[in-house]
C-alpha cells in the first residue's frame, strides 16, 4: 500500500511540475536518434467530425514497404511524446505513426489559467476524450491508406498495410484496449480488425464488467507492461495491481507481461523532472522487447517468437531479479 501512495503522489507532482511549470519538464532519451531515421508531420482533417488529427511520422528508407506501428500518448501528451520508441522502431524496420488526440493532449492544459490546469486535466480523462480517441485511431489508418497510393505523397508505397500494430501508454493504453476489442457494460465494440498486435504499457483494468467479462475473449497477440509503483492520481481506484488484471484476463496464446519492480507511470515515457532517477535499464528493456514483439507478430520471425516466450529477455534486457518477465 506504501508503495502504490508513493507512486501517485510521484505522479501527482510530476502532473503539477508539468502544469504549473512546464520547463521543469525534460525529455530523456535512452538512445541517439538514427541517423537515418526521417520524420513527418501531417494534419489530416476528419471531415465527418470536423476534427484534425496530427500524426509524426518516424520512417527510414527502405525499398519495400514496412510494417506500420501507431502509439497513441497519455494524458496531456502529444505527438512528439516518446521519440525513443518511434526512433527505435523505425531504425529496425518499422514505420512509427504517432498519434496527436485533441481535447486530451497537451493543448488541454496549456491554453489554460494555471489554477486551473489540474482540473482540466481530470475532465480530459473522461468519456468524450475516450470516444473520440477510439474514433481517431481508425481514422489514421483509412488516412495511411489514402497516403500509401496518393501520388507525390511522402508516404506512398512506403507502408504495410497488411501488419499494423497498436501502442499507447495510460490514457493511449485505454485506447490501445479499447482497439483490441476490449468489451464494456453497454453493447458496444470498437474493435479494430486492421490491427494485427497490441503493446498496452501501463493498461487499465476493466469498470462495470468483470476482468474476464472485459478481455477473456481476446486472441490477438498482447504485450502488456507495467511496474510496481505504477498508480494513477486521476483515477485512484487504478492501483498497480489492478493494471496487472488485464494480462491476467486474456486467455492463453501469444500473451506477455512484463513488470518492474520500482517502475513507476512514468517509467514508460520520456518525460520527468530533473532531480529523478530513472532506472537504467528500463528504457532499453522496452525498446529491445517490444521491438522483438512486433518482429514476431508483424513480420512473423519465428526466432522473435521463440525469443519471447523464454527467459532470453531476461539476460538480453539485463532485467532485475524481481522484475517479472512472463508469457501464456
Amino acid at each position: 500500500m506504501r508503495g502504490a501512495v508513493f507512486s501517485r503522489m510521484r505522479f501527482l507532482f510530476f502532473l503539477v511540475g508539468l502544469c504549473f511549470f512546464p520547463s521543469a519538464a525534460i525529455l530523456l532519451a535512452e538512445t541517439p536518434p538514427a541517423a537515418d531515421v526521417a520524420t513527418h508531420r501531417f494534419e489530416p482533417l476528419d471531415a465527418a467530425r470536423d476534427r484534425t488529427v496530427p500524426v509524426k511520422v518516424y520512417l527510414k528508407p527502405s525499398a519495400k514497404a514496412q510494417p506500420v506501428i501507431v502509439f497513441s500518448h497519455g494524458l496531456g501528451g502529444s505527438r512528439e511524446n516518446s521519440p525513443y520508441l518511434g526512433e527505435y522502431w523505425a531504425g529496425h524496420g518499422y514505420v512509427a505513426v504517432f498519434v496527436q488526440h485533441a481535447g486530451s493532449d497537451e493543448e488541454v492544459w496549456k491554453t489554460v489559467e494555471r489554477s486551473e490546469r489540474m482540473a482540466v486535466l481530470k475532465e480530459a480523462a473522461g468519456l468524450e476524450s475516450a470516444l473520440a480517441r477510439y474514433a481517431d485511431i481508425p481514422f489514421v489508418l483509412d488516412q495511411l491508406e489514402k497516403w500509401n497510393v496518393a501520388d507525390a505523397h511522402a508516404l506512398k508505397g512506403k507502408l504495410d498495410l497488411d501488419r499494423i500494430g497498436l501502442c499507447g501508454h495510460s490514457f493511449g493504453a485505454v485506447t490501445t484496449q479499447a482497439l483490441m476489442g476490449q468489451r464494456y457494460r453497454i453493447d458496444r465494440s470498437f474493435h479494430d480488425p486492421r490491427i494485427d498486435a497490441f503493446f498496452a504499457m501501463s493498461p487499465s483494468e476493466s469498470r462495470g464488467i468483470s476482468s474476464g467479462g472485459a478481455f477473456g475473449h481476446i486472441t490477438a497477440p498482447v504485450l502488456c507492461m507495467t511496474g510496481t509503483e505504477d498508480g494513477s492520481p486521476i483515477t485512484p481506484e487504478t492501483t498497480p495491481e489492478s493494471r496487472r488484471e488485464v494480462y491476467a484476463a486474456m486467455p492463453a496464446g501469444n500473451k506477455y507481461q512484463l513488470v518492474f519492480e520500482g517502475g513507476n507511470h512514468f517509467a514508460f515515457s520520456d518525460v520527468g523532472f530533473h532531480d529523478e532517477k530513472r532506472i537504467a535499464h528500463h528504457h532499453p528493456a522496452i525498446q529491445r522487447i517490444s521491438t522483438r514483439f512486433w518482429d514476431a507478430y508483424l513480420k512473423d520471425d519465428a526466432r522473435a517468437k521463440a525469443w519471447l516466450q523464454s527467459a532470453a529477455p531476461r539476460e538480453a534486457c539485463a532485467l532485475e531479479e524481481k522484475d517479472v518477465w512472463e508469457w501464456k
